[in-house]
């Protein structure tokens, strides 16, 4: 599958309206402080800003599940959040999304993960980050464990969305993906440094090159059909989607390789687009996609994302006219 024509992205698209989804991963919760810098503060060499709004938005693996329901898909996630103020406020807001939260553990001796952003004339300033990222307790894993199992036996599509906040532990990643293996759906994961060779059996494994240099300790030579074929078999999945950033995608099968160009005309802002990536290649793949085609309109979403201020999330009417769009041209 070379090319994507406009029918079979409207098929695709349209078949997302029926599947479920399941994410497993990493909840956190966005908060944005915006304001206008004037002067500089006499008690220290730094900016002073002047709030003028504050909002919150769900992030890390909540951020893909978001990205599901605005592709029209059913998603419930699986992970945890503090019994405090801010998990409150994390599952309201994914509550007002429509995710299905059933999977989520409380944990009262963990916080809720909260990364807070301060921004002025749209550039940020610094960044707070209140987080717990070691591995969880026995007890919370059972949970989680217990919890991805009922899910994934109700989906169409398993997405792992891992940020080193101690969710995705073995014996998750193992539950997860054997589950999924049972059930007959794909699964689709967006690895992270410290468990990168944990998911073995996965249907797409989808690092950034920065994250496979780092755990490879070496260039990525994404261009070299054997390196590629190297790599995904050392993973252990059936399909490898590098993600290159301006350059676009590589993508290795077992007996095929494929360099996805990026379409992207403008780049406002990078975060969230592997977010983006990971929902589309799920929610594509449970809609009947072939991989390489989730990858394609993957890579049409990312376009459409990295458009957009702050993390965002695409439709199917955006990811549809970037389609025409190209194919236009």
């Amino acid at each position: 599958m070379r090319r994507l024509t406009l029918d079979r992205t409207k098929s695709i698209l349209r078949s997302m309206a029926e599947v479920r989804v399941v994410v497993v991963g990493d909840l956190m919760l966005d908060r944005y402080i915006t304001g206008s810098v004037e002067r500089i503060s006499p008690e220290a060499p730094v900016p002073v800003v002047q709030v003028e709004e504050e909002a919150c938005a769900v992030g890390g693996a909540a951020n893909v599940a978001a990205n599901v329901v605005a592709l029209g898909a059913r998603c419930q996630v699986v992970g945890c959040v503090g019994t405090d103020f801010h998990g409150d406020v994390l599952r309201r807001e994914l509550e007002a999304l429509g995710v299905g939260l059933a999977g989520v553990v409380n944990t009262p001796d963990r916080p809720t993960t909260v990364k807070t952003r301060v921004l002025a004339r749209r550039q940020q300033v610094v960044r707070f980050d209140h987080e717990d990222d070691g591995e969880l307790s026995a007890e919370w894993l059972g949970r989680l464990v217990d919890a991805v199992q009922m899910a994934v036996g109700e989906c169409e599509v398993l997405a792992i969305e891992d940020y080193n906040k101690g969710v995705m532990a073995p014996t998750v990643i193992r539950a997860a993906l054997e589950a999924a293996a049972q059930a007959g759906v794909p699964s689709v994961v967006d690895p992270k440094r410290f468990h990168f060779f944990e998911f073995a059996g996965a249907t797409v494994f989808k690092p950034n090159v920065k994250e496979l240099e780092e755990a490879l300790t070496q260039p990525v030579r994404h261009d070299d059909p054997e390196w590629m074929e190297g790599v995904r078999q050392r993973v252990g999945c059936e399909f490898l989607v590098l993600t290159l950033g301006e350059r676009g995608m590589a993508v290795r099968g077992k007996e095929q390789q494929m360099s996805i160009p990026t379409v992207a005309r403008s780049v406002y802002d990078v975060s969230g687009a592997g977010d983006t990536v990971t929902a589309v290649i799920a929610t594509a793949l449970a809609a009947g996609a072939e991989p390489l085609e989730a990858a394609i309109l993957a890579n049409h979403a990312a376009a459409v994302e990295v458009g957009k201020a702050g993390v965002a999330v695409v439709t199917p009417e955006e990811i549809l006219s970037t389609v025409r769009s190209v194919l236009a041209d």
